[in-house]
């Protein structure tokens, strides 16, 4: 494991702290506690297969982090306590694996991107049972997430489809999306049990009705490529607009629709994103170098940013865990972070 420390006082520049060594960073600073100090702490841990290009990341209930080997067709744990791996081979060659969670067993379900199915491991037995599409054209399962049910829903990019897996009977619907080539990539869940999800294909963002399995499709600025997807407090969407440049935040109430430009400018690709306990919204540019973490303040609509140390390779998806950390997949350079914020 190589550790960073960041720390940024309002007003200060940030620092990155390597070794002796340190290297100035790039910081958007508009705090309103002109008295509290945002420390951030960021921890990688390299991958024991290289070139594996972890693509998601996931956190289990017992704490582990786990990962996608999209290139090595594994899944990866993480005992953040021991900084020890484990690793489990696919029974199917090239799966590609791409999106991970896990259920409140502990079961880590995934997405055979390249396979065209759905995926669940017992980590205690390393098994795996696979849950094929029921149509061919659902090529490419992307992104899962479970509802409060306990119902798994996912994209399907290439496809052009929206899912449903019905864990205890292993079936599975799947709902076209309105619009051909729309690409539904990122997906989560509100309050409500209500999936929404961002058509990386299109100016879009959508949401499918759980009873009937109707979208509604909710139009974003011209140009717009949302790219990752997150809820935040009130049920508010909240996206990253790959092509532009921007923070989306979308009220599905109203249709309202507000973008705040990225610190990184117009080419900095803005990509994965997450929400922790606190609401303050964290992303990553991807197109910046070394790639940048991002957290934007919704109260006071204030961006900072750092340099993630080993460059990030670009971190496609990041998650929240329940602690308030954050996890990220850095996929060009075979790592996995954890960013620890906190105000002292």
């Amino acid at each position: 494991m190589t550790r960073y420390k960041v720390v940024l006082g309002c007003g200060a520049a940030a620092l990155v702290i390597i070794a002796a060594l340190t290297q100035p960073g790039a910081a958007t600073d508009g705090c309103r506690d002109a008295s509290a100090d945002l420390t951030v702490n960021i921890e990688e841990w390299t991958v024991p297969t290289p070139k594996s290009h972890p693509h998601d990341p996931a956190v289990a209930p017992d704490g582990s982090a786990w990962y996608t080997g999209q290139r090595s067709n594994t899944l990866g744990r993480l005992d953040p306590k021991t900084g020890s791996f484990k690793e489990y081979s696919l029974p199917i060659a090239n799966s590609g694996p791409h999106g991970i969670t896990a259920d409140k067993d502990g079961y880590i379900w995934f997405t055979g991107n390249s396979a065209a199915y759905i995926g669940r491991l017992d980590p205690r037995t390393g098994a795996v049972e696979e849950f094929r599409m029921p149509d061919p054209k659902a090529r490419d399962p992307h992104t899962l997430i479970f509802d409060q049910r306990g119902t798994l829903w996912f994209t399907v990019q290439g496809g052009n489809f929206i899912g449903r897996l019905n864990p205890g009977t292993g079936t599975i619907d799947l709902k076209e999306a309105p619009s051909a080539g729309s690409r539904p990539y990122g997906i989560v869940v509100n309050s409500k049990g209500i999936p929404f999800f961002d058509f990386f294909g299109a100016n879009k963002i959508g949401s499918i009705n759980p009873a009937n399995m109707e979208i509604r499709e909710y139009p974003l600025p011209e140009g717009a490529r949302p790219r990752r997807i997150e809820v935040g407090r009130d049920d508010i969407i909240w996206y990253t607009d790959y092509a532009r440049g921007y923070l989306g935040r979308l009220d599905p109430v109203t249709g309202r629709v507000e973008e705040f430009a990225s610190p990184g400018g117009a080419q900095s690709r803005p990509y994965g994103i997450a929400i922790p306990r606190d609401g303050k919204v964290w992303y990553s540019e991807s197109a910046v170098q070394p790639n940048t973490i991002v957290r934007f303040d919704p109260a006071t609509r204030t961006f900072r940013s750092w340099p993630i140390p080993s460059g990030g390779g670009v971190v496609r998806h990041m998650v929240a865990a329940p602690d308030g950390t954050l996890w990220l997949a850095c996929s060009g350079v075979d790592r996995i972070a954890r960013v620890t914020p906190s105000i002292r």
